[in-house]
């Protein structure tokens, strides 16, 4: 089954802060009599392929990407996948070839990032495998993070120095949807942990921009290069990196923009909608406020977040009541709480991030601020989508 000449090709990572290749990732090619490079991954990925023969060639496509790292610069990174299926196979007190690898090529741990492919196997060895890979001095990344949520435990267990993102999940996610905010909740939880996150798989400049709003230290994929045999120069993609980084810029900017014109626009809105209700006038009295086509609703509370009025939502060219939320508390709600520590007396508009309405599953945004000397608070839910 394993027809050809094994050996490494690299596929580069781009740091995003500066553009230059920071580091590759060493992935197993056969070579035919042709000439013609074949991907290992199917071999890989079939169950009838023998375990021994893959273990086999795994360390031979390894041997021949550490042979060949001096051709790189000193200070780039190179990352080894390694599947738990032959840590498993190995015995407690045994010397880990991997780095018996290392020192015969007189690589630095330092440089190796262990690229952990997947999460099955015995999960003690694994942990005692990696504590021995990170006190030789190499790093340790977790591949295909998203893809497992029930072992979320298990990669928090292994403490990683890097997580990559799921390939299908993470573009996917770049499309937009629920799964945009999933992933970008992971990539939260990997800042918070102290994780780098790597974007993998980005091959058009929506992904490439969604991978940036994600905190992506370093991204990876065909919009910059193919894995190939030599090694690419350091700043091979720097220019284009920042073409596409100063696009990136300039839509956040017009977004800002954007945000900034709404501001002033929620001002107008507010001081309309503060008059008619301290006036205390009826329904009818409202006016159809065409002007703000984002607003989708607003409402009143107290000071300390109790619900005092009804929704009240333009629907059929008609002011309607939602009556099913009076009474209700949301002072644990992050937009609510930062208006009070800004205190009652503070009269400044605030605008909460982005949010999925549970009730209406729209993306939202809410404004909010404090009237009638601080007794009430005027909140104005906007449709994120139309901005």
């Amino acid at each position: 089954m394993i027809d050809g000449q094994p050996l490494a090709c690299f596929q580069p990572f781009i740091d995003t802060a500066t553009g230059r290749i920071a580091g590759v990732e060493a992935l197993g090619r056969l070579r035919q009599a042709d000439g013609q490079l074949h991907s290992v991954g199917p071999l890989f990925a079939d169950p009838r392929a023998p375990a021994v023969a893959l273990r086999r060639l795994d360390r031979q496509i390894r041997d021949n990407a550490l042979s060949r790292l001096h051709e790189a610069p000193a200070d780039w990174f190179l990352s080894l996948n390694m599947s738990p299926r032959w840590i498993s196979r190995l015995r407690p007190d045994q010397a880990l070839p991997s780095l018996k690898q290392l020192a015969q090529h007189g690589v630095d741990p330092q440089r190796i990032v262990f690229e952990i492919t997947e999460l099955g196997g015995n999960s003690q060895r694994l942990a005692d495998v990696v504590g021995r890979y990170r006190e030789a001095g190499a790093r340790i990344a977790i591949d295909d993070f998203g893809a497992g949520y029930s072992q979320l435990d298990r990669v928090l267990a292994l403490q990683p120095d890097i997580l990559k993102l799921d390939m299908r999940l993470f573009q996917a996610a770049a499309l937009g949807g629920p799964s945009s905010d999933v992933v970008k909740a992971l990539a939260q939880m990997a800042e918070k942990t102290g994780c780098w996150i790597i974007a993998e798989g980005v091959e058009t400049e929506a992904q490439l921009n969604f991978a940036l709003e994600c905190g992506s230290r370093y991204v990876q994929g065909f919009l910059f290069a193919r894995a190939q045999q030599a090694f690419f120069a350091t700043d091979a993609f720097v220019q284009h990196f920042a073409r596409l980084r100063q696009r990136y810029v300039q839509q956040k900017l017009a977004e800002r923009g954007r945000l900034m014109q709404m501001r002033q626009q929620l001002g107008q809105l507010m001081n309309i909608l503060q008059a008619w209700a301290g006036a205390h006038a009826s329904l009818s009295a409202l006016p159809q406020l065409e002007a703000f086509p984002w607003l989708l609703r607003f409402y009143q509370c107290d000071r300390h977040g109790t619900q005092l009025t009804p929704n009240l939502e333009w629907r059929h060219n008609g002011w309607v009541a939602d009556n099913r939320y009076l009474g209700h508390n949301w002072s644990w709600r992050p937009y609510f709480y930062q208006l009070l520590a800004e205190g009652w007396e503070e009269r400044r508009l605030t605008l909460s991030t982005t949010y999925r309405d549970a009730t209406s599953n729209q993306y939202c945004l809410t404004a909010g601020q404090f009237f009638d000397n601080g007794e009430r608070l005027l909140l104005i839910d906007i449709d994120a989508a139309g901005l």
